[in-house]
């Protein structure tokens, strides 16, 4: 550990001329690795976000039950208490005709004046009933049993279609994970090859002079993670922008959708970025130092 410490200026310097050597080729693979990095973090956006999506609407599930007109207020009551107790549900409350009306009202924003039309209010009462998204099925097969229930309208479909979605962007997401490792390990494990046939002399000079091979190697392992982490931190400068200009739109066109903080996801997606970074740097830069022997004779 002290001879470590003791070298630690040598292998910056050292690190440093590797990438003044071939210093165009590098920033063109620091180009390239933060493009390949930032449409993997997109992609992990998108996947973060909408399973967040996925959980918030799922605890906004929510079925409306309609119910005989001819039981009286009493049984309506011990409709809704009995609803309670059923597994997989978690409340259920009365929505009068004028409640209706109005949430419908606010549905249509603008269109409401369709409903001046109508000389009564043409909206029924129901019962909404929040439940546990995984349990729906058990929990429309127990509310029909009970007596004085006509009608039950679930979002099922919805969601389920949206549950579709996510699954789809998961799978993207894995094959673009798939993509970016193999072609980061690729160039940088070039990058690092290159660097070794260029210091083949040295490499030969410091091995005629005892140097063990984690001395001569370790200089090339920075430079493949400085690489990766400037590629890193390029594709989160890009990410974050893309994200707040993303939040903007989204804030003004869908305010309503539940979406995670923008911190939040900025932070996350950074904190994976980097240690994506570091890994592939890391891996990538191994890899090349596998040809030591190779370019070093």
């Amino acid at each position: 550990m002290k001879a470590f410490l003791y070298n630690i200026g040598y292998f910056f310097k050292e690190a440093w001329r590797i990438v003044r050597t071939n210093f165009l080729s590098n920033l063109f693979s620091v180009l390239g690795t933060g493009l390949i990095l930032f449409l993997f973090g997109m992609v992990a956006t998108g996947t973060m976000i909408g399973n967040e999506l996925i959980d918030k609407l799922q605890k906004e599930a929510e079925i409306s039950v309609y119910f005989s007109e001819t039981i009286s207020e009493t049984e309506v009551s011990q409709l809704v208490d009995a609803m309670k107790t059923i597994n997989g549900v978690w409340d259920a409350r009365l929505v009068n005709e004028a409640e209706a009306r109005s949430l419908m009202e606010e549905m249509l924003g603008e269109e409401a004046n369709i409903l001046e039309l109508f000389e009564e209010n043409p909206f029924a009462a129901f019962i909404e009933v929040r439940i546990h998204l995984d349990t729906m099925d058990t929990v429309l097969k127990e509310v029909r049993k009970l007596d004085g229930v006509e009608y039950v309208r679930d979002n099922r479909s919805v969601l389920m279609q949206l549950q579709g979605i996510i699954n789809g962007l998961k799978i993207l997401g894995s094959l673009i994970i798939l993509a970016v490792g193999i072609t980061t390990l690729i160039i940088l494990s070039h990058m690092i090859r290159q660097g070794i046939y260029n210091n083949r002399e040295q490499i030969n000079t410091l091995r005629l002079l005892g140097a063990p091979e984690s001395f001569i190697g370790f200089p090339f392992v920075m430079v493949g993670l400085l690489l990766t982490l400037l590629g890193g931190a390029l594709a989160i400068a890009m990410i974050t922008v893309l994200i707040r200009n993303g939040y903007r739109g989204i804030g003004i066109a869908l305010a309503f959708v539940p979406l995670p903080t923008q911190q939040e996801v900025v932070m996350n997606i950074s904190i994976l970025v980097l240690a994506v970074s570091l890994l592939l740097g890391l891996l990538g830069s191994l890899f090349g130092l596998s040809s030591i022997g190779k370019g070093g004779k």
